[in-house]
């Protein structure tokens, strides 16, 4: 009884489930030949309009045939890891992309600590030096948006959500966008998302190897404004790279050598036609194909109808576009342009299977619906 009276249910997804994004899953055993395995993240939005991020995987024929694993209809929230582990050269790396932070405040802290550790270092240190007040407000900051989640290997997937855990995603965890990245030493999924407070974002870095453990990070820089940004699947020429659409009007290109910090950028292609003109983005992390880079993109025209289309990037050099769809691959028919954002399709990732591609896609920001496309007649309307 007692449990009952300080406990209120919440319907993580009570106004929408919507903006999937997808990967191939890490697990592929069990299957016959032919199936792929697939993990779809969605943006479940509730009471409030808080958003957060919830899974769901399932199965692939090779007829594109789409089978979605049950779920069991619970949910459980991963909560914060309190006693995750800071190494002093780590934390250093990652607060040198704060402007104006003073770094040597922190050279008295020990090799490894945990936040409360550092944190009661520093203020006990502060109440003889107030010059340290703006570090001890700007670590307070850090700390909040920058942690791990504790170990969710005995929850299955589709029952975790990754709910907001900080103050700077206090009213949501949006958007996010998975890629599975391949580098030297293995296979990790990286994703990016929007987080936001109720006034203000800031674009936050996911990274799992398993769906289990999750860290999460602030990315930082003069590049990084805006939403919708996509980490290509691997290093372009030693640096990481990434598509995003600062300003919203047109789609940019990023490179940096600190996957936490980015500089500049550089536009990757303008509005051409009226289906875009009011609004471009990405649709996602680039898929690597053998003739190319193949992204695929967002673009709002008249009446605010958002439509998704597709371009072809040079593999060694992404600022070259090779080629364009002509015309919007995918826009909203009569079923599914009613919703909280009418006349809406929008995607946040694409897999390849066989010959065809497999998108989720949001309808009109209410529920989520799935397209196949063979790949090679894509790329023949490309011109």
């Amino acid at each position: 009884l007692t449990g009952a009276l300080f406990t209120k249910e919440y319907s993580i997804q009570a106004a929408a489930l919507f903006n999937p994004s997808v990967v191939v899953h890490p697990d592929q055993s069990g299957l016959s030949n032919g199936r792929l395995r697939f993990l779809i993240s969605l943006r479940a939005t509730g009471e409030g309009h808080i958003s957060s991020i919830i899974f769901q995987s399932g199965i692939l024929d090779g007829d594109g045939n789409i089978i979605l694993e049950k779920g069991s209809g619970y949910y459980t929230c991963l909560h914060k890891n309190e006693n995750k582990r800071w190494e002093k050269k780590e934390l250093r790396s990652r607060l040198s992309g704060l402007a104006s932070f003073e770094i040597q405040s922190i050279d008295f802290l020990p090799e490894q600590f945990t936040e409360r550790i550092a944190m009661d270092l520093l203020r006990e240190k502060e109440k003889n030096d107030s010059s340290l007040t703006a570090a001890v407000s700007a670590l307070t900051g850090f700390f909040d948006s920058n942690y791990d989640l504790t170990d969710s290997s005995d929850i299955l997937l589709s029952e975790k959500v990754i709910f907001p855990s900080a103050k700077a995603e206090s009213m949501g965890m949006e958007d996010l966008r998975l890629v599975q990245f391949n580098e030297e030493g293995g296979r990790c999924y990286y994703g990016t998302y929007t987080a936001y407070n109720g006034k203000e974002i800031r674009t936050q870095l996911i990274k799992t190897k398993d769906f289990n453990l999750f860290s999460i990070s602030t990315m930082t820089g003069p590049a990084i404004q805006d939403k919708g940004m996509a980490l290509f699947p691997e290093k372009i020429n030693g640096k990481y790279a990434m598509i995003s659409r600062q300003g919203g009007e047109k789609i940019h290109l990023m490179y940096s050598d600190n996957l936490y910090h980015w500089n500049d950028y550089q536009v990757l292609l303008e509005p051409e036609f009226t289906w875009e003109m009011v609004q471009m983005g990405n649709c996602g992390s680039p898929l690597k194909t053998n003739k190319g880079w193949l992204l695929l993109i967002h673009g709002v025209g008249t009446m605010r109808t958002y439509v998704i289309s597709a371009l072809l990037l040079d593999l060694k050099d992404p600022s070259k576009v090779l080629r364009r769809l002509k015309m919007p691959l995918l826009k909203a028919d009569s079923s599914e342009r009613e919703g909280y954002v009418p006349n809406v399709v929008y995607t946040c990732g694409l897999i390849q299977h066989e010959q065809k591609l497999f998108v989720p896609y949001a309808m009109s920001d209410a529920a989520t619906g799935f397209f196949t496309v063979d790949l090679t007649d894509l790329l023949n309307e490309m011109k």
